[in-house]
C-alpha cells in the first residue's frame, strides 16, 4: 500500500449504527476461520459488548473506514483477556471482500494497536489467526507483530482451533 492510499484508512469508534456492518461480516466467507457465522442474538449480543468496551475499559473496537466518502470496510478493535497467566490485550479484524487485498487490514491494525498502547493498561497486543488463513497471518506480518509460534486457542468457546500467536510489545509502540 501507497503512503498516499494508507493515509486513506481510518479507524472510528465502534457506534450503535455500525450494527449493518456487523451483519456484513457475519457471512460464510468471511467467518469461515472463527467458527462460521453467528446468529441473530449472538450478533446483537456482540454488538452490544463492542458498544460497551470503552465504557468497561476493556477495550475498543472500531469501524475502517476509508476514501474521501468513508466507506465502511471492516472492522478492528482489541479486547482484555487473560494468556498465559498475564492480563494482555487480544486483537481481531474483518475486512470486507470488496476492500481485500489493498493493505487496509495492516493499516488498520497499526492504527488499532496505537490506540491500545496508549491506554498503557497491557504491555502485549497478541492476535491469534488459525494456522490456515493466510492472509490475517500476512496481515500480523505487515503490521508489525512478531510470530511467537502455534498454540491451541479456544474460539468461538468451545472450539479448539490451531492459531498463529503473533504479539506486539505496545510498550515500544511509539518508537516504532
Amino acid at each position: 500500500m501507497t503512503p498516499a492510499a494508507a493515509a486513506d484508512v481510518r479507524i472510528e469508534p465502534w457506534a450503535e449504527e455500525d450494527l449493518g456492518l456487523l451483519q456484513l461480516i457475519n457471512t460464510e466467507e468471511m467467518r469461515k476461520h472463527v467458527g462460521g457465522p453467528e446468529g441473530p442474538e449472538a450478533l446483537l449480543v456482540r454488538h452490544q459488548r463492542y458498544l460497551e468496551f470503552p465504557h468497561l475499559g476493556t477495550g475498543q473496537m472500531f469501524r475502517i473506514v476509508t476514501g474521501p466518502e468513508g466507506a465502511k470496510a471492516g472492522s478492528v478493535g482489541y479486547h482484555s483477556r487473560r494468556w498465559h497467566g498475564e492480563q494482555v490485550f487480544e486483537m481481531g479484524w474483518n475486512v470486507l471482500p470488496p476492500f481485500q487485498g489493498r493493505g487496509i487490514a495492516a493499516v488498520a491494525a497499526r492504527l488499532a494497536a496505537e490506540h491500545a498502547a496508549a491506554t498503557g493498561r497491557h504491555t502485549w497486543l497478541h492476535a491469534f489467526p488459525s494456522v490456515d488463513n493466510p492472509a490475517s497471518n500476512a496481515v500480523c506480518r505487515r503490521a508489525g507483530f512478531t510470530l511467537i509460534g502455534e498454540t491451541e486457542f479456544e474460539y468461538p468457546p468451545g472450539r479448539f482451533m490451531l492459531s498463529n500467536d503473533w504479539r506486539v510489545n505496545l510498550a515500544q509502540q511509539d518508537s516504532r
